[in-house]
């Protein structure tokens, strides 16, 4: 098992396995995403206390979802990038990051949209809402270290070393709600008996539709950092000729 995963984080063999790989995900996340905002959108009966408005869930759950999830994954990332040192995984890690900060800011912008009519105020220092926010200044730090030294190894050792530091705030976004007095809603229940099986399952449909999402658009990014890595290799600058070709 750990040769087979050495030779998948080679370089040439990642980028071939990743390019096999997004197609699939693609097209299996828009088909998740439009049948869950189909349903959801067009045929989920109105909320009786929330009518319309509650139908931004369908962008707003998922989002913050996996704003927490990707978080994690690059931690896990960073982690086997900083312990075993595998360029690849300092790789996936920077990938992940733009994903990760997109889908936290659609979380933040349609929370807001959802609390006005909720609370009547667009934002409120909510424990929520606030860590939220400290997530995406994380987000953008990552990205921002990333970016901030020549080297790469360095560049991929710093920014490991803010991710895990940051997991800390995983656990203050999930338990806000019930450590502190919020106006944010809790949780827990939300897919399981808390609202319809009409409204929870196009729900679970848009939460697997951004997962997929976020799946292919890493593994894109994955698939242009490692060409711009290993420029200098024989391979890269054949697949470059080709795609010039092309």
């Amino acid at each position: 098992m750990w040769k087979a995963l050495h030779q998948l984080a080679r370089p040439e063999r990642l980028y071939q396995f990743s390019g096999r790989l997004v197609p699939w995900f693609a097209i299996a996340g828009l088909a998740a995403l439009l049948l869950g905002w189909v349903w959801g959108f067009g045929f989920a009966p109105a909320d009786y206390q929330q009518g319309d408005s509650f139908r931004i869930m369908y962008i707003h759950v998922p989002a913050a979802m996996w704003s927490m999830g990707i978080y994690a994954s690059m931690a896990i990332a960073a982690f086997i990038g900083l312990v075993w040192q595998m360029k690849m995984a300092d790789l996936i890690s920077a990938a992940m990051a733009p994903v990760g900060a997109v889908f936290t800011f659609i979380a933040l912008v349609t929370g807001s949209a959802w609390g006005k009519p909720m609370w009547g105020t667009w934002w409120i220092w909510d424990a929520r809402l606030t860590s939220e926010l400290v997530l995406l200044f994380l987000y953008m730090g990552v990205i921002a270290l990333y970016h901030a030294f020549d080297d790469r190894r360095t560049a991929g050792r710093a920014a490991g070393i803010l991710i895990l530091v940051g997991v800390v705030n995983l656990p203050i976004i999930h338990f806000s709600v019930q450590w502190w007095n919020t106006l944010h809603q809790g949780s827990s229940g939300i897919l399981q008996q808390a609202i319809a099986p009409v409204m929870r399952t196009p729900l679970r449909w848009s939460i697997l539709g951004y997962l997929l999402l976020f799946v292919t658009l890493t593994l894109m990014r994955l698939r242009n950092l490692i060409l711009l890595t290993e420029r200098h290799r024989p391979w890269a600058i054949d697949v470059a000729k080709r795609g010039e070709q092309a």
